[in-house]
């Protein structure tokens, strides 16, 4: 995970928690709980920083859950105005990055006093987010979490209101797979139905982001999401939509992208060309063509590329890039050109072989066009 992300979690934020913790119980437990944080923090990514300050926490904390959350709410920072919060911990309280152990301890140790915990939680999503915590609830009472978030679809604070859609995301980064609703979507439909026009960007983001996340295991009930919400949509609702439709965008659905005026392109057939035919890990190889309308109205294109490469057992796998996005007036010629690089990165291992790449214009994909990678 990314560096700074993970000193988000620093030693200053245990300090922080310590001296809230300090206010309700004998320092020297405090001082216990600090010193074996800061042990062996620096060791440790984001998520495993996170679970650590949880787990000591819960060590000194009452074992009572009543007691506990008690404790916990008392610690929060007074401030949940969403204009003005800072989202930072201080000596008034804990918000930000300190919301998430607080939240992780009421969803892993909270579920005996479901709705006091749920309610725990709808507070500190006001000073940061409880989409990590939220789901241990749903996970385990599925129906009686979904019914308490439903309840929270007019709360005044957005923080809540986007609580209701990003934590009962199917697949949320960082977070649990919620594999019952990634089999069946519907049962959050309701949710996102109540919030798809929400007056914060904020939580119509999350909104669309939920789509996404359907659309990737059902891709049909995510179309047919789509094309009922375009009804009479207005600007706002359009962008929600077609964020929520982008893995669909990408991979050039039929029933996807005429909603937002992408038709199959009528272009002249011109070659795509490339600058090498041979290439070595961390070269780079450019790619380039002409785009010729061949009709007599403008046309809207969003123009990507997919590069097919060669796994360690002969088989391809392709990955799209973003190319753009242009409006091709009658006849106008447009020269297109990218620079993909091969250098190493994390995310993939590059074999050496017969590679491909296309340009994938409104979802219809070129020419295939080779080139030979060796590694060096």
């Amino acid at each position: 995970m990314p560096e700074a992300f993970k000193n988000m979690i620093s030693p200053e934020l245990v300090e922080c928690l310590s001296l809230h913790l300090a206010r309700h119980l004998p320092a020297a437990v405090t001082q216990t709980f600090a010193d074996k944080v800061l042990s062996i923090l620096a060791e440790l990514e984001l998520k495993a920083r996170v679970q650590l300050i949880a787990d000591e926490m819960i060590k000194v904390l009452p074992v009572n859950t009543r007691q506990r959350n008690d404790l916990l709410l008392a610690m929060l920072h007074p401030d949940t105005n969403a204009q003005t919060l800072v989202r930072e911990s201080d000596a008034q309280g804990i918000a930000g990055w300190g919301i998430w152990p607080l939240s992780l301890i009421v969803g892993q140790h909270g579920l005996d006093e479901f709705e006091a915990s749920m309610d725990l939680l709808r507070e500190m999503t006001q000073r940061s987010t409880a989409e990590f915590a939220i789901r241990h609830f749903l996970l385990a009472d599925q129906a009686r979490a979904l019914a308490i978030m439903e309840r929270w679809l007019d709360d005044p604070n957005e923080h809540v209101r986007r609580l209701v859609s990003e934590g009962s995301r199917p697949r949320l980064p960082w977070g649990m797979k919620l594999q019952a609703l990634c089999q069946d979507p519907t049962l959050t439909l309701a949710l996102l139905e109540g919030l798809k026009d929400d007056p914060s960007e904020y939580v119509r983001r999350s909104v669309a982001n939920h789509l996404n996340d359907i659309s990737r295991d059902n891709e049909a009930m995510s179309v047919e999401i789509a094309n009922r919400w375009m009804n009479n949509a207005n600007a706002q609702r359009t962008a929600l939509v077609r964020h929520g439709c982008r893995t669909l965008i990408k991979a050039g659905h039929p029933e996807i992208l005429p909603l937002f005026g992408y038709e199959p392109p009528r272009l002249e057939d011109r070659p795509l060309v490339l600058s090498r035919q041979q290439l070595s890990i961390g070269e780079s190889l450019q790619l380039s063509t002409e785009l010729i309308s061949t009709t007599s109205i403008p046309q809207k294109l969003i123009i990507d590329y997919c590069v097919f490469h060669r796994l360690a057992n002969g088989k391809r796998s392709a990955k799209v890039f973003k190319g753009g996005v242009l409006t091709l007036n009658p006849g106008q010629c447009v020269s297109f050109s990218r620079t993909h690089s091969f250098r190493p990165v994390t995310t993939r291992r590059y074999h050496a072989g017969t590679h491909a790449i296309a340009l994938r214009i409104n979802g219809v994909d070129s020419e295939e066009v080779t080139f030979e990678l060796a590694i060096a």
